[in-house]
């Protein structure tokens, strides 16, 4: 008896929404909508054109350019004052009189 007095205080009239969320069909969609978009840009923001990686990945790049710079500023210094001294040993030596 007690079990059909359980059943009999079901609710026949609510949605399966309504039995397991405790929101109407029209809420459970425009939420189950407006998660699914928000996963989707979540999703082009981490991966897309204009991601969190590419992101990352132009920072790294333009460490590497940086440093290569400095390198090749150091290197362009040697080279010019070794080009300085040969131009200097190949002068040809001047005697003035008087």
């Amino acid at each position: 008896m007690n079990r059909d007095k359980l059943f009999d205080e079901i609710d026949n009239t609510q949605s399966i929404t309504e039995k397991y969320f405790g929101l109407t069909l029209k809420w459970f969609m425009t939420l189950f909508v407006a998660v699914l978009f928000l996963g989707i840009y979540i999703g082009i923001l981490l991966y897309g054109t204009n991601s969190l990686e590419i992101l990352f990945g132009l920072q790294d790049y333009e460490n590497f350019l940086q440093n290569e710079i400095i390198r090749l500023k150091s290197e362009n210094a040697e080279l010019q004052k070794e080009y300085f001294e040969l131009k200097e040993i190949s002068a040809p030596v001047s005697v003035k009189t008087n």
